[in-house]
């Protein structure tokens, strides 16, 4: 079954990974810019970064036929630092012209400081200047409801945000109902540690429905897999869930919130399908 891998850290990923997303039915990756396991150190570093994220790994995508595109911003865990914040942000339009850019990502929160809200707040302003979509990252396990309580009321209180626009991702059973109430888009997060397994996901969409549901493996350079959203695939044929389902969470899903972008070429070329 064709599927969209909304988060996939691919830059710490080997092309042999490319490779067997490929056969396993992966149309498309998009990829936040994230913590790459240390602090960068300078605002040099980052544009290093998102010109690999906008020129190399488009390239070894296409190698073996996925799409891949990206989103920017400074990461959660490095929002403390106000001053270098500034300066990322600063760097950020320079890139946003860039044919495989979709929006403003994975923003949020870590340990849910000022500063780090501050650096939230600064990257949803540049994302509403320049019409992007945002992609949220959600705290880790002791820190998910609190971070996730702020961000969603933080966003619900700013008028000029349509949630329609807002990817809101590593929900898990205290905080889905939160942001799916609010009319976010959410994110499913299939990581073996800190986030959720395929039979927890699922349980989610039994109990909640599938609309506005995306699920993601967030392969990085952790223990992490790949090859996660077949996994989940597999898991709810055994369940026995209809096609029409999975394919309306790992494909249809994400192709509609993704597809907002009018450089999100997949959806396009289904809107021509099914009006030719």
């Amino acid at each position: 079954m064709e599927y969209v891998d909304l988060h996939a850290h691919m830059v710490s990923r080997t092309t042999d990974d490319y490779r067997r997303m490929a056969m396993t039915g992966c149309v498309a990756v998009t990829e936040p810019a994230f913590w790459a396991g240390y602090d960068h150190p300078s605002a040099a570093v980052f544009a290093d970064y998102f010109d690999r994220l906008t020129d190399f790994e488009p390239k070894r995508a296409a190698a073996v036929g996925i799409e891949h595109y990206t989103w920017l911003c400074l990461n959660p865990k490095e929002g403390e630092d106000r001053a270098l914040a500034r300066e990322v942000i600063d760097l950020i339009p320079g890139f946003l012209d860039r044919p495989n850019v979709l929006g403003i990502g994975e923003i949020g929160l870590n340990r849910v400081t000022r500063n780090e809200l501050a650096t939230f707040v600064d990257h949803v302003e540049l994302a509403l200047e320049h019409e992007q979509l945002i992609h949220i990252h959600t705290p880790h396990l002791e820190d998910k409801y609190k971070g996730t309580r702020v961000i969603v009321e933080t966003l619900a209180a700013d008028g000029r945000i349509d949630p329609s626009r807002v990817m809101v991702d590593h929900a898990e059973e205290h905080t889905i109902e939160m942001i799916l109430e609010h009319g976010f888009w959410t994110g499913l997060t299939l990581y073996p540690t800190t986030k959720v397994s395929p039979g927890r996901a699922i349980d989610m969409v039994e109990i909640y429905g599938p609309e506005r549901i995306c699920v993601a493996s967030a392969c990085d350079w952790g223990d992490s897999d790949p090859l996660a959203v077949p996994a989940l695939v597999l898991e709810m044929r055994r369940r026995g869930h209809p096609e029409t389902l999975i394919r309306q969470v790992v494909y249809a899903n994400p192709v509609e919130f993704l597809g907002q972008s009018p450089k999100f070429a997949l959806a396009r070329r289904e809107r021509e399908t099914t009006t030719g």
